[in-house]
């Protein structure tokens, strides 16, 4: 029986592990689920930054320098609409817009988020299903030291992460259900892991996790859930998550990532950088694996989904 990997993934950090994975596995092997904590209204529009940066990368239409948005991508528009007095800190592009109108009216219409995400991944040519987490609306709150709770895009562009960070809450997440799908996916015989991506802990995966019955699908499933540490080094490879854990008493490093997953997962994967933190990881009752994380080239993604691949068949063994 063909092997089956669920990958739980956030934005760039999680896309480029999903698309090593699609290179790997054939359609019918593969699921990704995009956290949609960090949607949005903006300009009358449904953005959904995570889901979309998934969606770009897969269909091989992203931006490889910037990590978002898509290629070839130009500002007419936004430029426009500042010269008019309009908020442009959220950095729209012209191919990016298509997307967002086109989502925006087929919600609009009455279809659900699933349903548009199958639509608009069935015109780019993605083999893979893609799926929101949720279909229902759930917004991810920063706590800020000045007692202020922002919307997290508002956080994380308007203000670039400055304000200090005291916590996190899921506005509307203990109402939501998991998406069409989603627990199907979990639920499937052939489930041979749960991938979850190097994304932010506490912004990324957390809403995840935390959607109603969604751990208790993971323990049913008796599958290993694996993850892979989005902190190298001590540092964050991409987004604020180092930052974060700074600012909310955890040092910066990959043990604490692993910690703070403890009790949720069965494997941890760590960077070349931080194999001397392999014992201290494997003491909190993780086996762990040590390979190189950072992912730069193609190449880098299929041989970390390689990699991650091999240990959940060890797990499995």
């Amino acid at each position: 029986m063909a092997e089956h990997i669920v990958a739980l993934s956030g934005g760039v950090g999680g896309a480029k592990l999903a698309l090593g994975f699609a290179h790997l596995l054939a359609p019918g092997q593969l699921t990704v689920i995009a956290n949609t904590g960090d949607d949005f209204t903006h300009l009358g529009l449904k953005i959904c930054p995570d889901l979309d940066t998934v969606m770009y990368t897969l269909a091989d239409l992203n931006n490889k320098e910037l990590g978002w948005g898509q290629a070839g991508e130009t500002w007419q528009f936004l430029d426009a609409l500042e010269k008019l007095g309009g908020e442009a800190w959220f950095r729209l592009g012209d191919r990016d817009m298509a997307t967002h109108i086109r989502r925006t009216g087929l919600l609009a219409e009455g279809l659900s988020l699933s349903d548009t995400t199958l639509m608009m991944c069935e015109a780019l040519g993605i083999a893979h299903p893609l799926l929101p987490m949720t279909d229902d609306l759930v917004a991810t709150m920063v706590r800020t030291r000045s007692g202020e709770e922002l919307a997290f895009q508002h956080y994380f562009v308007r203000d670039r992460c400055e304000p200090e960070v005291t916590g996190f809450r899921f506005q509307g997440l203990e109402n939501a259900l998991p998406a069409p799908g989603v627990l199907s996916a979990l639920g499937r015989e052939d489930l041979a892991a749960v991938v979850i991506c190097p994304s932010n802990p506490f912004v990324s995966v957390d809403p995840i996790l935390y959607l109603p019955g969604l751990m208790q699908a993971l323990k049913d499933a008796g599958r290993p859930v694996i993850a892979v540490s989005p902190i190298v080094g001590g540092m964050a490879i991409k987004g604020p998550a180092a930052k974060m854990m700074q600012e909310l008493g955890m040092p910066s490093s990959a043990l604490a990532v692993a910690t703070h997953y403890q009790g949720r997962i069965d494997g941890f994967v760590l960077d070349e950088a931080d194999a001397d933190l392999r014992a201290a990881v494997e003491a909190l009752g993780i086996p762990t694996i040590v390979t190189k994380t950072v992912m730069i080239t193609l190449a880098d993604r299929i041989d970390l989904a390689r990699s991650v691949l091999e240990f959940s068949r060890q797990l499995s063994a």
